[in-house]
């Protein structure tokens, strides 16, 4: 693998464990949802990290805020599908607690990275 800076981003490092707790969370779905809500929800949490690395990759200022910022409407996207997961019975509270606190964490991150550029 390669050894670039966006590794090093405590952004990207949160992400990961993102990526990581929605695909353990999933697993409790139903079958049925497999190719619905559980293929959107782990597709949107690989985009959140995808974008932060190839965010990282541009030389132009202004391409890598616009990657940070898609990065940051797919975490409001997932949240909401982690919402929807709440309100169908899929998840309890309780079993997403460090979700919340990943979702939350990664947000302020990323806001603060694209208030810097």
């Amino acid at each position: 693998m390669l050894n670039l800076n966006h590794k090093n981003l405590e952004v990207w490092k949160v992400s990961i464990q993102l990526v990581k707790e929605t695909y353990v969370v999933t697993k409790l779905f139903p079958n049925n949802e497999l190719y619905g809500l559980v293929s959107q929800m782990r597709r949107a949490a690989v985009s959140i990290t995808s974008n932060i690395s190839e965010g990282a990759a541009r030389k132009s200022i202004i391409e890598r805020k616009r990657f940070y910022e898609i990065a940051r409407a797919s975490l409001v996207e997932l949240d909401t599908q982690f919402e929807i997961s709440l309100e169908l019975n899929y998840l309890r509270d309780i079993d997403i607690n460090k979700i919340d606190k990943l979702l939350n964490h990664t947000f302020a991150l990323l806001s603060n990275l694209i208030k810097s550029k």
